[in-house]
């Protein structure tokens, strides 16, 4: 609320929603993140502070009792219905008991522990030995960024009110992305058995990294040049780019086992070669198109939308890439 402290509005929120007054408190206990669906299909991240909250009245009618329904819970229970870990631990840290226990919720042997199921003192032995790092769950999850990058790009090219919250999605999913392959080369160097060549690992999560920057440089030429029509070769590159994405998810989970999964995971690359080129036929007649039309009447529409094609085509090429780091472990292992 444009105009009103942070925790006015959430007291403000509370009538509307619970039909509660009472005092909050302008310190907040702290704050979590979470990941929210826009109307417009974006999927954005969003900052929430928790504010202490004393009640002091609870009002029989209110803006929202029609939608919702007011119930009381111990910390606990309120703890235990809740979704995010970081809002869990914040409302069961409210309580002055558990406070010790969410202040070192990092702490390395216990969490170990009770991830693991065995005891805190096996745990820390546990630590000692040689680590497999789950490279195969960050390549989906990375896999994951791709297709959500994929799709917010698809849907800026089509232009209309919301370019924005597409355009900070795919900034937001290639930050995501960025985590992803830190922890891959951090894993890379400390893991002492890998599933596959250390070099093979790094080259096939940069050439996804690559891809998911070309989205995020496409997506800041737009912003930059405020572009906000767009040639339908563009939005066919988009769609291209949109279902190599979903291929390259699809293949991710493949390689846990190439030596059955082989003959699959060599379709899906020869799907991704065979949209690369049919990209580079689209991308070629777009150019070709827009030159015709703006080359000489109006050389700098015709120099932005150049670069915006040119971004479109570097990411194609980088989910090729993809493909073939992909037929290279399919070579060397199946």
């Amino acid at each position: 609320m444009l105009g009103v402290l942070p925790h006015v509005a959430a007291a403000q929120e509370a009538e509307e929603e619970a039909g509660v007054r009472g005092a909050a408190c302008p310190t907040p206990l702290g704050s979590y993140r979470y990941r929210k669906l826009r109307a417009n299909g974006a999927s954005l991240m969003f900052d929430v502070d928790v504010f202490p909250f004393a009640v002091t009245e609870e009002l029989a009618e209110w803006k929202e009792s029609t939608q919702r329904t007011r119930q009381w819970f111990s910390l606990a229970e309120a703890a235990a219905l809740v979704d995010e870990d970081d809002l869990r631990d914040l409302m069961r840290s409210f309580g002055p008991g558990e406070f010790r226990a969410a202040a070192s919720r990092f702490d390395m042997f216990n969490t170990v522990a009770k991830t693991t199921g065995v005891s805190a003192m096996f745990a820390w032995f546990q630590r000692l030995l040689p680590e497999q790092g789950d490279f195969f769950t960050m390549f989906e999850a990375h896999a994951a960024t791709l297709v959500a990058g994929s799709d917010a790009l698809s849907r800026l090219v089509q232009g209309g009110p919301d370019m924005a919250d597409h355009i900070k999605e795919i900034i937001e999913r290639e930050h995501e992305a960025d985590n992803i392959i830190r922890t891959v080369l951090q894993t890379v160097r400390r893991t002492f058995l890998t599933p596959f060549d250390r070099s093979a690992i790094i080259s096939l999560i940069s050439a996804m990294d690559d891809a998911i920057d070309q989205m995020q440089q496409t997506a800041g030429a737009v912003d930059l040049y405020e572009v906000t029509a767009f040639d339908q070769e563009m939005k066919d590159m988009a769609a291209i780019i949109r279902d190599g994405a979903r291929v390259t998810a699809e293949a991710m989970p493949l390689l846990r086992n190439i030596s059955k999964n082989g003959v699959r995971l060599h379709e899906l690359t020869e799907r991704l070669v065979r949209m690369e080129g049919h990209a580079d036929e689209i991308h070629a007649a777009g150019l070709k198109r827009l030159f015709a039309e703006h080359g000489k009447k109006n050389t700098l529409h015709f120099i932005v939308s150049r670069e915006i094609y040119q971004h479109l085509e570097r990411v194609v090429d980088r989910l090729e890439d993809v493909a073939n780091e992909i037929d290279g472990l399919v070579i060397d292992h199946a």
